[in-house]
């Protein structure tokens, strides 16, 4: 705003410094032209004689641009006014000279525009001391010419000639307090009228106002001190210089990671549920798309029992084709048994690195992020390891002998000598072999067979290869997933763990800000509870 204007006033040698530093202020901002700028100058005043009031000088409202302002300037500076006296907090002085029509006040029309009640609203008007001859202004100052909530105040301010004889604003009210007494107009009116009281009404309104909203400002700033100290106990506090204060840092640290991981598998945090998804799902449609339509075709089956029999036939149940056939067969389930496990540490790595970004307390030490990241991941790369190697055992035991008793449970066909394997040979042979003994239905026999008991092998791999994973993945997880970093941090110096710790600069930043903040905040509450306690009495 341009306060160039109060150059004209007469002030100390000091206060001329003040009025300097202004007018340089504003022609930095704006230049040296009549433009203005709505950013404001700030100069705070201190006295004892003054009443604690935040005053905003705001330029007089115009109706065209002179020379040098720019043809906005009437809607700039009534959009800057504006700004301030929209907010419901202001106290507005609408100023009004006493030699002109209030009907035409500018101030008082936008005034009405922002404070339809009136309720904090004060009608100033200036210049009585200016009036023609026969004329008053008690049709205004008494409410009748125009009526405001709050009573109207009239002050005489320095005439020019008074600036020119340097007379000093102690003389100034003085002589304003004079006019008041003994002018036959508003004599009657000399207790409520001038500087000094216009200054006091001010100041009454204003702690009647803060005294009905202390309430809702002291809860305002108790929310916010709250707020403040939650994010405080979220970030943490400085890092200790101590080597045992740090080392009790990590663990604690690294303690809660862990916990938020535990919630991922155990149900208290999403993700977890993925694992499952492995087994009910991926693991059931692997099976289901493994070859054994094409691996168990006639052609192969007759295949595999021919080159099982070498240079001789078999003469009964083709016994070394059948186990040929399982045994191959069953080797088929190695590979979705390791996608299981595979599938399951893809999981868990992910869980170990949402686990971290959800650890609040350790999101400003990314330096241990890091180590704490590394570390798990290689231990679900050694879990993985055994989940593997225990699944692709649990195949390969299944491979490796064959239930002998499920072949003897299977239906018998007379008309096919390959239905009896395992079973006790007749103590008579037949007359003559099976016209069909290595015909397609032979093999197709074979096949069904064979089909039928890596069937029966398959369900219950689908119920323990999940076994397997969850015993060396999923349990070793959550019972051991950091303890290698554990015995690697106790091996450490303890000049390591400062660099452990290292801060990222933001988060520091950050503390540095909320401490500024509470600190403002509660020195804030203490001088709303003394103005509450004072009013109270």
């Amino acid at each position: 705003m341009d306060l160039r204007s109060t150059q004209s006033s007469y002030i100390s040698p000091k206060q001329a410094l003040v009025r300097q530093e202004i007018a340089d202020e504003t022609d930095r901002l704006t230049g040296k032209t009549k433009q203005i700028s709505p950013v404001p100058i700030h100069l705070s005043i201190y006295s004892p004689k003054v009443v604690n009031l935040t005053l905003i000088d705001l330029p007089g409202l115009t109706k065209v641009a002179v020379e040098g302002q720019s043809e906005s300037i009437v809607e700039d500076i009534e959009n800057m006014v504006r700004s301030y006296v929209d907010k419901p907090n202001c106290i507005i002085l609408a100023i009004s000279p006493a030699n002109q029509d209030i009907a035409t006040s500018d101030a008082i029309k936008l005034s009405k525009e922002v404070d339809p009640t009136g309720e904090r609203t004060f009608g100033v008007l200036t210049k009585l001391d200016l009036m023609d001859k026969g004329t008053n202004a008690l049709d205004v100052l008494e409410g009748r010419a125009y009526w405001l909530q709050n009573p109207w105040v009239g002050i005489v301010n320095r005439s020019q000639a008074d600036i020119n004889r340097k007379v000093d604003m102690i003389s100034a009210r003085e002589k304003e307090r004079e006019y008041f007494e003994t002018s036959p107009d508003c004599a009657h009116l000399a207790s409520r009228m001038g500087s000094e009281y216009l200054a006091k009404l001010l100041s009454q309104h204003l702690e009647s106002v803060i005294k009905a909203r202390i309430p809702s400002i002291t809860a305002t700033i108790n929310k916010t001190i709250d707020e403040l100290e939650s994010e405080l106990d979220i970030i943490g506090k400085g890092v200790a210089a101590d080597p045992g204060a740090q080392l009790y840092t990590i663990l604690d640290l690294c303690r809660a990671f862990d916990r938020v991981f535990k919630e991922h598998l155990d149900g208290g945090r999403s993700g977890g549920d993925r694992i499952y998804g492995v087994f009910d799902h991926k693991l059931p449609a692997a099976f289901k798309n493994l070859p054994f339509d094409r691996y168990l075709s006639v052609q192969n089956v007759k295949k595999v029992v021919s080159e099982a029999d070498g240079y001789q036939p078999h003469l009964i149940a083709p016994e070394q084709g059948y186990r040929r056939l399982i045994e191959k067969g069953i080797t088929y389930f190695r590979g979705p048994a390791e996608a299981t496990v595979d599938a399951g540490h893809v999981v868990l790595k992910d869980l170990v690195r949402k686990s971290i970004g959800e650890t609040e307390q350790l999101r400003r030490f990314p330096t241990l992020q890091a180590a704490i990241a590394t570390a798990a991941n290689e231990a679900l790369e050694r879990f993985r390891e055994d989940g593997r190697s225990t699944a692709l055992r649990l195949v390969d035991m299944e491979a490796a002998y064959v239930t002998v008793e499920f072949f003897r449970k299977l239906p018998q066909d007379p008309a096919d000598p390959s239905s009896k394997v395992g079973s006790t040979p007749p103590v008579e042979p037949s007359p003559s072999p099976s016209p069909d003994r290595y015909g397609d239905g032979h093999f197709r026999n074979i096949a069904s067979n064979v089909s039928q008991y890596i069937r029966m092998v398959g369900d219950e791999l689908l119920q323990k290869i999940p076994k397997a994973a969850v015993h060396c993945q999923v349990r070793e997880a959550k019972r051991s997933l950091l303890n290698h970093f554990y015995v690697q941090i106790g091996k450490k110096e303890g000049g390591e763990f400062g660099h452990m710790l290292d801060e990222d600069p933001a988060m520091m930043e950050r503390r540095q800000q909320c401490l500024k903040r509470l600190e403002l905040y509660k020195s804030a509450r203490d001088e709303v509870d003394s103005v509450a306690w004072s009013s109270s009495r």
